[in-house]
């Protein structure tokens, strides 16, 4: 009676060696992926434009790792009509590959504001969005530890700290909402923060997707659980923002009306 070939015991020795190249591939983008978020946050930081400038240019070496892992998935699927485990193993890859593309996509979207940043005085809001960075990049490290060690139970801690990220956007938003209000001046440098912040915000969104298809991958089911959500909703805050923004904008006509000169605000 013929036996169940396992994951990395396939009759086929080439097999086994290019699903060690697949996965040997996602986690060298990975690291790929890690390093633009790091250097990203760097430039904005030390105020380096150059530095930015290369973080941009690298974005390319992340996306031809992406399209050589499409090509690979591809040339799985066709030719070893892989199965169970291994057809989860090679769908998985596809996806995770596209999300960290995703991820260096938003890292190189943090420098180019950064160059923005760096010729403008700093604001105070800025001084948050380390922290909020070292949160992303500790989640996008053990999501890729949980997925060269196939740990579902550490790829689910990765996916519920995603709340953590999520209110430490709510109060930088809050944050940059008051600044901006008690000195207008500061509206476009802040606007620039609030991008960076929630591309920041975003890239803990695709590391919670990793961790989703990883448990997909290791256990052959989706994770039923709604995903957690922390903080106000951003859409209230901008409202109560732009509320209190007209209503300064009033106090303003008023006053001008009133001595024939312009408020401060």
């Amino acid at each position: 009676m013929a036996t169940k070939q396992s994951s990395g015991d396939h009759i086929v020795k080439s097999y086994d060696e290019e699903l060690e190249q697949l996965n040997n591939d996602i986690i060298k983008m990975g690291g790929l992926t890690e390093a633009q978020i790091a250097r990203s946050i760097e430039s904005m930081v030390k105020r380096d434009p150059d530095l930015a400038s290369r973080v941009v240019g690298d974005d390319e070496l992340v996306d031809d790792l992406n399209y050589a892992i499409d090509i690979q998935t591809m040339r799985l699927l066709a030719l070893r009509q892989p199965m169970a485990l291994d057809l989860r193993q090679i769908v998985a890859a596809l996806r995770i590959s596209a999300d960290m593309e995703r991820i260096a996509d938003y890292a190189a979207n943090i420098a180019k504001r950064s160059i923005t940043l760096s010729s403008a005085a700093p604001v105070p809001p800025v001084h948050s969005v380390p922290r909020m960075s070292r949160q992303a990049q500790q989640m996008l490290k053990d999501v890729l530890d949980a997925y060269i060690a196939r740990d579902v139970e550490k790829a689910i801690e990765v996916w519920q700290a995603d709340k953590i990220l999520d209110d430490m956007y709510t109060s930088l938003f809050r944050e940059a909402l008051t600044y901006m209000i008690e000195d207008p001046r500061s509206i476009s440098m802040c606007t620039h923060l609030l991008f960076i912040a929630k591309n920041i915000e975003r890239i803990g969104d695709h590391v919670t997707n990793i961790s989703e298809t990883l448990y997909f991958m290791v256990r052959g089911e989706r994770m039923r659980q709604s995903r957690p959500k922390g903080g106000a909703p951003v859409e209230e805050l901008a409202l109560s923002f732009t509320a209190m923004h007209n209503k300064s904008g009033k106090s303003g006509e008023n006053a001008e009306s009133k001595d024939g000169s312009e408020n401060d605000l």
